[in-house]
């Protein structure tokens, strides 16, 4: 487990927000032995505005320098860490030449990359290890620039152009190749970037335990209504509605609960319709295990799409630790998941393992799912993380003492 020395997590994400971030749960748990410092997403000057018009005005004067740009905070884990928020970038994804956005690019990470120094230096931060957080055009920017000591990728997710734009998907290669070690969230992805990266090594995701033992089951529910089938996440294009909407025909004994970001108004206009599905807002990662509580089975529904292959489903092991039973489609590696929930490879066999889950669970099952998800907690995943971190470090340090004694 790496101790005792300054992190800086360049994030592509926010520290705060409606779901569970592996970013911040990790860094959260790093904090207790080392100096971590979060760097916020690297917001515009179009988010500038929409942040004023918001309850987030703090967090814009932040970006002015009009406040603090870098404070102490405390996390969940009761760690503390700093959180740094930087000056706004050009909005530029609108851009259709690649040369101009290329050349607009280049300045959003110099003056990204001149403002870390500056932090840096002013903090006697030296020699870092920098973990780039699914943020490959910020990140390849500080290689070799940060006088770090380790440059890590840590990538929890794939890259696919419906989603993310075409620069970010030729700087990831480029950051691939030039980082010291690569960890992924998935075996899948850890076995894609191994053939660009050998010191590749995946910490896949896991769950705040103690956040959801308390609303655990014990047993099955008895009630007489109906029972409920529940989703939480976001509800996008990795979602299959045919699959669901022939479960939700199939089942109308049985009710089906949606609750997230809606980000693909199809879900809606195709499911709405029916009386046994609702919808709910998003809701804060807090109030998740309560409503998890309520449910008789959760599902995982997505497609069988290139992109969802790399994924090492986050609410999979959340479901596990309030002790529902899981039923999911095939559209990713999920061994690890053989012995604890149903993977389905068909309409047909969804709809039979959302029936026989239901039929035929147990108090034994619950612990062992309950017990499953125990395993899979942030502090064991945190741990791992921590020493793939420490192998990296150790390997590059042995390589510098080899290459001094050589010159001297």
């Amino acid at each position: 487990m790496i101790k005792g020395k300054d992190i800086i997590c360049i994030s592509f994400t926010t520290w705060d927000g409606e779901f569970t971030k592996s970013t911040v749960q990790i860094l959260s748990l790093l904090a207790k032995n080392n100096n971590v410092m979060f760097i916020e997403y690297p917001r515009t000057l179009k988010d500038l505005v929409k942040l004023f018009l918001t309850d987030k005005k703090q967090l814009a004067l932040r970006m002015l320098g009009l406040k603090k740009r870098l404070v102490t905070i405390e996390s969940n884990k009761g760690t503390f860490l700093k959180h740094l928020v930087m000056p706004p970038t050009l909005p530029i994804n609108f851009i259709k030449n690649k040369v101009v956005y290329r050349f607009l690019s280049r300045i959003n990470t110099l003056m990204y990359r001149k403002k870390l120094q500056q932090i840096c230096k002013r903090n006697q931060i030296e020699a870092p290890i920098i973990i780039g957080a699914y943020n490959p055009t910020y990140g390849l920017e500080t290689i070799g620039k940060l006088q770090e000591s380790l440059n890590v990728y840590y990538c929890y997710d794939g890259m696919d152009i419906n989603r993310n734009h075409w620069n970010t998907i030729e700087d990831e290669k480029e950051y691939c190749k030039n980082v010291d070690g690569i960890i992924a969230s998935s075996d899948f992805l850890k076995n894609e970037k191994a053939q660009i990266n050998e010191q590749c090594h995946s910490v896949k995701n896991g769950v705040d335990f103690q956040l959801f033992a308390p609303f655990s089951k014990t047993t099955p529910s008895t009630k007489k209504s109906k029972k409920k089938i529940g989703y939480v996440g976001c509800l996008d294009y990795r979602f299959d509605i045919d699959l669901v909407e022939h479960a939700v025909r199939s089942l109308p004994e049985m009710k089906f609960e949606f609750t997230g970001y809606l980000s693909n108004h199809l879900i809606k206009d195709c499911l709405s319709k029916y009386s046994n599905v609702e919808f709910k807002k998003s809701i804060t990662p807090k109030e998740v295990p309560a409503l998890l509580a309520s449910y008789d089975l959760g599902i995982i529904p997505y497609n069988n799409l290139e992109i969802n292959k790399g994924i090492y489903p986050l609410k999979a092991n959340e479901y596990l630790a309030v002790g529902l039973p899981v039923v999911m489609t095939n559209f990713a590696p999920l061994s690890d998941f053989n012995t604890v929930a149903s993977i389905s490879n068909s309409k047909a066999e969804f709809l039979q393992h959302l029936q026989s889950e239901i039929a035929n669970d147990s108090s034994i099952k619950i612990r062992n799912r309950i017990a499953f998800a125990k395993n899979n907690s942030w502090e064991k995943r945190a741990e791992s993380f921590g020493d793939v971190l420490e192998i990296m470090w150790n390997q590059k340090n042995k390589q510098y003492s080899k290459l001094n004694s050589v010159i001297n």
